[in-house]
């Protein structure tokens, strides 16, 4: 399989639940998506012509409220493509965050900067923890309407487990950090 953009994955995974519009698309990533995977309309829709010219993808025209719209949908080779790359191994997972670089450095700033970094991520993941978990409570309540409840369930709970996580290293970094003040 060729080096590919993750982006097409993620749009093909999407279509192979329902056809969306490339608004649609960046509203399930910033929704559904948005606690491990995101993308940038300017991604987006470079990704979706090029998944429709190679015929991973098609998009037809639709209207609603008067309003003309492209709606995509995964083709049968589309389909293909994307269980072929489901059954390769990740070649990585990677954690990202802003934060933590600037932890890393804090020693230029101050412990006093330090914590004030660690107070805004940890009130950030205090509000988005309560949609996990209510994300992870409904899915569970819901299993046995689709089978891709299941494999929902399971990337939420790691993101409940993972916040949860996040919360006590940040008492654990603040504790840290404070004795080193006094």
């Amino acid at each position: 399989m060729a080096i590919e953009k993750k982006i097409d994955y993620v749009i093909l995974g999407l279509l192979s639940h329902e056809d969306l519009t490339g608004y649609e698309i960046k509203k399930r990533m910033d929704t559904s998506l948005k606690y491990f995977w995101g993308a940038s309309f300017g991604s987006i829709y470079p990704a979706l012509s090029d998944l429709v010219e190679r015929g991973l993808a098609s998009k037809r025209n639709g209207a609603e409220n008067g309003r003309n719209k492209l709606i995509y949908s995964i083709t049968e080779e589309g389909k293909k493509y994307l269980k072929e790359w489901l059954q390769i191994p990740a070649e990585r997972d990677e954690l990202r965050y802003e934060t933590l670089l600037k932890l890393f450095f804090g020693n230029e700033a101050g412990a006093a900067q330090a914590i004030s970094h660690i107070d805004a991520f940890q009130e950030r993941i205090e509000g988005e923890l309560p949609f996990l978990i209510g994300a992870a409570e409904t899915l569970r309540n819901n299993i046995d309407l689709d089978d891709t409840h299941k494999y929902y369930l399971l990337t939420v709970a790691f993101g409940v487990k993972t916040y949860r996580a996040y919360l006590e290293w940040c008492e654990e970094a603040k504790k840290l950090l404070g004795e080193e003040n006094q």
